[in-house]
């Protein structure tokens, strides 16, 4: 029996990264009698039935230390959160609910803001709301290469996901990170390729450095459940010296007095944005709340 990772799955078969090579599998039938599926990212056992061919059979999922529901993707270390710092204009509200999402599954973030050459100075203001909230920020550009190493030092011996929406330069970025992906890819691509397969999966490749990077579609609202609103808090690391010092139990930071986030932000040590990507959130993970217990 063999370990490995699930690079791909794609029309009922999953594709099996082993020290041996690619596997061809199916999964066995107890996984959809126990209604479980198998997802990329996923560290599993198989066994090979045809060992020219390198076709065989999914026994066995590993234990998960994290999972996605929107893309479907598995033990995740970190998620690079893309965007552009010009064409397209930055979505800081969707930036600000992806390092949420991540940091809620125990997933570290880092900010990696593109295009940089397009606009230098509204870059590094970008980049300062993000330090001061203490994630760690990447500067980059396709262009003239800014950045390219930084990342290739975060991403080594790390399972990695690109998140943002499209049109920030998340393709670029992949490519100037590893000339062999496609190569790495290609040659999963040649073992699957059949006339059904005509939209896009999620696909996880290998970096030359060590680690492994995911190439997902619609990547730019990535899910988990079960957030609270009361939990929200949680995952703003600028609110965490303040938190346990209002006046209020329970205090949401909005409305109530003697709030000492509230007195941060009026002092300017929380950004104004950030603190409105939360009264968001915090009002829309109430109303889920509320919709759930109706």
């Amino acid at each position: 029996m063999l370990e490995g990772v699930i690079v791909k799955g794609i029309g009922g078969f999953y594709y099996i990264m082993t020290q041996r090579g690619i596997v061809e599998t199916k999964a066995r039938g107890k996984f959809r009698n126990q209604s479980v599926v198998p997802i990329v990212g996923d560290r599993v056992r198989v066994s090979l039935v045809n060992e020219e061919e390198m076709t065989g059979s999914l026994d066995e999922i590993l234990p998960r230390k994290n999972a996605f529901i929107r893309p479907p993707v598995a033990n995740l270390d970190q998620v690079v959160i893309t965007f552009a710092a010009k064409e397209p204009e930055p979505n800081l509200r969707l930036v600000d609910k992806l390092t949420v999402t991540a940091l809620s599954a125990g997933v570290d973030c880092i900010i990696c803001i593109n295009k940089i050459d397009l606009a230098p100075k509204e870059s590094k203001d970008l980049a300062e709301i993000y330090q001061e909230a203490g994630f760690p920020v990447i500067l980059s550009s396709s262009i003239n290469g800014d950045g390219t190493e930084e990342l290739k030092n975060c991403l080594k011996g790390k399972v990695t996901a690109f998140a943002g929406t499209s049109g920030v330069g998340k393709s670029s970025i992949l490519n100037s990170l590893a000339e062999g992906a496609h190569l790495e890819t290609g040659r999963v691509s040649e073992k699957i390729k059949r006339g059904r397969h005509t939209t896009r999966h999620v696909e996880l490749f290998s970096l030359p450095e060590g680690g492994f990077v995911f190439d997902t579609p619609g990547f730019s609202s990535f899910e988990v459940q079960g957030l609270k609103a009361a939990e929200l808090e949680q995952h703003f690391p600028e609110f965490k010296p303040y938190l346990g010092m209002c006046r209020f139990t329970g205090c949401a930071h909005i409305k109530e007095p003697d709030c000492p986030v509230k007195t941060a932000l009026a002092e300017g040590k929380i950004n104004a944005s950030r603190y409105e990507s939360y009264c968001e959130l915090y009002e829309s993970l109430k109303q889920v709340k509320e919709w759930m217990k109706s």
